[in-house]
């Protein structure tokens, strides 16, 4: 078996209306794209990913950092880019090829695995839901009513005999609007297979509006400053003549957004999870902390949506390493830099933080349950 899965976010998007490509925007705690594109990769029956762009969205990409998939850049219409990403496999010896609009991010595992199942049988596959509205037909000024039981909803993924689909493209593909047309238009076999009714399609900015419940975690933390220490925060080692006092590496800021984690999605707090009497637990980085808190809340359905950090400190000035602080925690909770604000914050000379005596950090956390 030798699959491939096509993911086609190349186009212009005109119709979501939003500063932020519809792809790259954020949905259910993450880019609206890598919802199909971590099914695939999750998927041991896909061989190869294509993930076909759009040439102004490059940037976007770039910030993602995708690994171990193929990008390529598409052309002006759906069919121009499915046609090109088809022809980028050519000679990959691909037997079944699965193409499917980024902007369905909804799609089951359930529904992938019929798909590929059904490739053994047929050479096109499509998934699709009958109409439960009724349906009129308009030509010119007359209406015509049209039986909603014949009438199918199709959606995508959708799945090929890959030299098949390659044999049907002609200079007149332009015209087509799904992969599946192509098949219909030359009189070939299509199946079709139930498919799901979350399975919709996003086409404007309000259909990205997120229905699921958020929940909300604060995360509190204060050191003690002391001499011959290294000084965490937010991952980094910062320089300093002074370091935090703690049973793991001290890092007010990892210790905050792990307690908050924790507490949005109702899973206790740092101290039950990571004893500060369990000895295993000795000066451990905090990074590996916060890493298993995320592998949990992940297994648990849940998704980080935002994080707003305060760090509370005299010296040293936050400004400076604002960045690689957002960037590692970002890696961290494998979340965007852009779903995470910092702030520097003093306390005017008050109190052991105002004296350089002690560093404290706040930190609010929305996650969502990912259905």
């Amino acid at each position: 078996m030798n699959n491939c899965f096509i993911i086609l976010a190349g186009g212009e998007s005109k119709r979501f209306n939003s500063k932020i490509p519809k792809p790259y925007h954020i949905y259910k705690g993450k880019p609206l794209l890598l919802h199909s594109l971590d099914k695939a990769k999750n998927n041991k029956k896909i061989n190869k990913i294509v993930l076909v762009i759009n040439k102004k969205h490059r940037q976007y990409i770039k910030n993602l950092k995708i690994k171990d998939i193929n990008i390529i850049l598409g052309g002006k219409t759906r069919a121009e880019s499915a046609y090109k990403a088809l022809r980028y496999i050519k000679n990959s010896n691909i037997k079944d090829v699965l193409i499917h609009d980024a902007a369905r991010p909804n799609f089951s595992k359930n529904l992938l695995n019929n798909l590929i199942k059904e490739l053994k049988k047929h050479d096109c596959i499509i998934p699709a839901i009958r109409s439960t509205d009724s349906i009129k037909h308009k030509i010119s000024n007359k209406i015509v009513n049209l039986k909603r039981e014949n009438i199918f909803l199709i959606q995508t993924p959708q799945a090929f005999n890959y030299k098949k689909l390659y044999s049907l493209q002609n200079d007149k593909s332009n015209e087509i609007t799904d992969d599946s047309s192509l098949f219909i238009k030359n009189k070939k076999k299509i199946k079709i297979i139930k498919g799901e009714l979350n399975n919709k399609k996003i086409t404007e900015e309000s259909d990205i509006k997120i229905k699921n419940f958020i929940k909300f975690g604060l995360g509190f933390d204060v050191h003690r400053l002391v001499p011959n220490k290294n000084l965490y925060l937010g991952g980094i080692k910062i320089p300093s003549t002074l370091g935090t006092l703690g049973h793991s590496d001290g890092d007010p800021v990892l210790h905050a957004v792990t307690d908050s984690v924790l507490g949005a999605c109702s899973m206790g707090d740092i101290g039950e999870k990571f004893s500060d009497k369990n000895k295993k637990f000795k000066s451990i980085r905090s990074t590996i902390l916060l890493s298993n808190v995320i592998e949990q809340i992940k297994k648990n359905g849940y998704l980080i949506n935002n994080i707003d950090i305060n760090i509370i400190t005299e010296k040293p000035k936050i400004r400076k390493y604002k960045k690689k602080i957002t960037n590692c925690i970002a890696r961290l909770c494998k979340i965007l830099p852009s779903q995470i604000n910092l702030k520097g914050k003093t306390t005017e000379k008050l109190g052991v933080i105002g004296k350089e005596k002690a560093i404290a950090c706040e930190v609010i956390t929305s996650v969502i349950k990912n259905d």
